[in-house]
């Protein structure tokens, strides 16, 4: 296929290069400094086996995109971002486009497909890092990450099994699930301790503090009936095959990086809010997710440094 990676940053940047280099006709979606970087010098993917320049097309409107039956989109923009993302594609993409969705959290998906009746998900286990305008980086090597991929709402059909094997021919492990949204949530649960890392100073409370959250998340999806992978299954799926690089600087998950960079806004609304969220909608008190969500935009509006608070307090406060 031909693909449109509409959001390049940390996941998408990765995913993107990769396609790219494995001769895939592949557009870029990007904004700001970070799209003035690609048109400069083009992509710079940091990988385990160099840097590599990548110089495919790059803008910031799905109205520049050279449309054709074939195309696919990589949606990979943060989930606060998705709205406008979907504005755009809606208003310059064929109805029966082909949206997969390469997001944290679980709400992309139906926001998609109200606009897109082809509509899939990936699962994203993609250790990576956007720091700097112009530069992803791929934390794991040889295999830069797991991207298994299933039909929205349930299924997998010829364009999960056209997906999955662009994916692996770029270098990813990549399955068709008939529950990706299974899957998804078992990494939703993971990604509610994002706000934890990105706001909390690292220690035995903040860990605590994400383990209160994680919990949380737990009872609410079994509120609401909704199906979850176990987490034997998913360390299972997950193995070996991730492969941290030891050459690179320690650097926290994608809301510290938002923190980190000082973009004003964090997806913690989509990981630890969708939870708050399915709490009150199940009656289930979500006290420590509902702290993480609080203390994360505390920091976004004032511009704190990421992982600066103390979690010693929140937890007094939850005890």
């Amino acid at each position: 296929m031909r693909w449109v990676v509409h959001g390049a940053g940390a996941v998408g940047g990765v995913i993107g290069g990769h396609l790219h280099l494995a001769g895939l006709p592949t557009t870029l979606v990007a904004r700001g400094a970070h799209l003035a970087a690609i048109h400069d010098g083009g992509l710079r993917l940091d990988s385990g086996d160099g840097m590599h320049r990548i110089v495919a097309p790059a803008t910031d409107t799905a109205a520049e995109v050279e449309w054709t039956d074939d195309t696919a989109v990589l949606l990979a923009v943060k989930s606060h971002q998705v709205a406008a993302a979907l504005d755009d594609l809606a208003a310059h993409a064929p109805p029966g486009t082909t949206v997969v969705c390469a997001t944290n959290g679980v709400a992309t998906e139906v926001a998609a497909l109200r606009r897109f009746p082809a509509t899939y998900a990936v699962c994203v286990m993609l250790p990576s890092t956007h720091l700097e305008p112009g530069l992803v980086v791929a934390k794991c090597h040889p295999v830069p990450g797991l991207l298994d991929v299933g039909r929205i709402p349930a299924g997998t059909d010829d364009r999960t099994a056209a997906v999955a094997s662009d994916l692996r021919s770029a270098g990813f492990e990549s399955v068709e699930r008939d529950d990706v949204m299974a899957w998804k949530r078992r990494k939703l649960l993971l990604n509610v301790g994002n706000g934890v890392d990105a706001s909390f100073v690292p220690g035995a409370a903040a860990d605590a503090l994400a383990d209160l959250a994680q919990r949380e998340g737990e009872r609410v999806l079994a509120a609401a009936g909704l199906t979850v992978t176990s987490a034997e299954d998913d360390r299972e799926r997950r193995g070996d095959l991730l492969r941290r690089r030891d050459d690179l600087p320690p650097a926290g998950g994608s809301t510290w990086q938002s923190l980190r960079r000082g973009t004003g806004d964090t997806e913690v609304d989509y990981l630890a809010g969708e939870v708050v969220l399915l709490g009150r909608l199940h009656a289930v008190p979500t006290p420590a997710c509902e702290a993480v969500v609080a203390a994360t935009h505390r920091l976004t509006r004032t511009g704190g440094d990421p992982r600066s608070l103390s979690a010693d307090e929140v937890m007094a406060a939850l005890r």
